[in-house]
């Protein structure tokens, strides 16, 4: 694959008026077509460096919240999108339901959904390209008929709009929450309680980029409902509704109340967990999960042509079915999975 090339450094001077400026605010409001995360994407790369009367600032202190004064100045090597000019991808799909509308996908733990900076070929929407040529130009160009997305290590579904119309209409209902998606998770650690709400703001971590956070001053409004369905020494099997659809929501609004899903590196789900016994058997099974032990396995809306109610729901995928089996039991039967109004083959 080729290179992405990468543009001459630009310079650009701190203003006065831009003293206390984030560097990644700063820089989506010095380049034209500049986001934040993309800001942010560039400075994990090296690609932006901090100038200062004395030289050079020292690379690990070149964060995004990094605070800007009139004495720095700020170089920025830009790096191009990656592009979807490559062909589209010949991949096997999972697909429970498609008309001349939409699809549904069960997409597996470890696909990426659209590409981005180090993914740029191999994701869902290059095999969605090569299925459904006509979601071409819905929407985001990297990411084409999509209306929600689920992370590279959760299973689950996924309904991809195939026009306007229906890119439209399903993302009206997005905006409203007006469908229903549903997680199972293993997560560590026994909730205190059977039933919780939980709700936060929900914004990019201060300190980390990889990472959101629900202890943020400013962001949007994130909600989970969550159900504990069975409990072992050292875990709970919850069943999580989604009210709103942020970003790694399920896994921070857990990893923050001191439950990290099993197997998330990333917020804490590889530590053992400091209040709860032990058995070997919960510790040998718990090793081998390999990923974060997230499955979305519902999700129904009213069809946007036709008005239809659809629910779909898939069963425990093969990596984590025979973990929470033995697990839980038979309290590892997933809620509702019987009842679908529609259920793909």
């Amino acid at each position: 694959m080729p290179s992405i090339p990468v543009e001459p450094a630009l310079q650009l001077p701190v203003l006065p008026e831009h003293g206390g400026t984030r560097l990644d605010t700063f820089l989506a409001q010095q380049i034209t077509g500049f986001s934040r995360a993309r800001a942010v994407d560039h400075i994990a790369l090296g690609l932006v460096r901090l100038y200062t009367l004395q030289g050079e600032l020292a690379p690990g202190k070149v964060k995004p919240s990094y605070l800007l004064n009139k004495t720095i100045e700020v170089h920025i090597e830009i790096q191009a999108r990656p592009t979807l000019s490559a062909d589209p991808e010949t991949m096997a799909l999972h697909i429970l339901f498609e008309d001349d509308d939409l699809l549904v996908v069960n997409k597996p733990a470890g696909l990426v959904v659209h590409p981005a900076l180090g993914h740029e070929t191999g994701t869902l929407v290059n095999a969605l390209l090569h299925h459904a040529p006509q979601v071409q130009g819905l929407g985001d160009e990297y990411r084409p008929g999509l209306v929600h997305r689920i992370d590279k290590d959760t299973s689950g579904l996924l309904v991809v709009s195939k026009n306007e119309v229906a890119m439209q209409r399903l993302a009206a209902l997005f905006a409203r929450h007006d469908l229903e998606r549903r997680y199972a998770a293993i997560s560590l650690g026994n909730f205190p309680q059977d039933h919780m709400t939980i709700r936060s703001l929900h914004g990019r971590h201060p300190n980390d980029r990889k990472k959101f956070s629900g202890r943020v001053s400013t962001g949007k409004e994130a909600v989970t409902h969550v159900q504990v369905q069975a409990r072992t020494p050292l875990t709970s099997l919850v069943i999580c509704t989604l009210e709103t659809g942020r970003s790694h929501q399920i896994r921070v609004h857990l990893a923050e109340r001191g439950h990290p899903i099993a197997g998330d590196a990333l917020y804490g789900g590889q530590r053992p967990h400091a209040k709860t016994a032990r058995t070997a058997k919960d510790v040998g099974l718990l090793q081998g999960i390999t990923r974060q032990a997230l499955h979305a396995y519902a999700l129904g809306f009213v069809h946007p042509r036709t008005g239809e109610m659809l629910r779909f729901c898939v069963d425990w995928p093969e990596d984590l079915k025979e973990i929470v089996t033995q697990l839980y039991g038979d309290a590892a039967a997933l809620p509702g999975l019987d009842q679908p109004v529609y259920r793909g083959p």
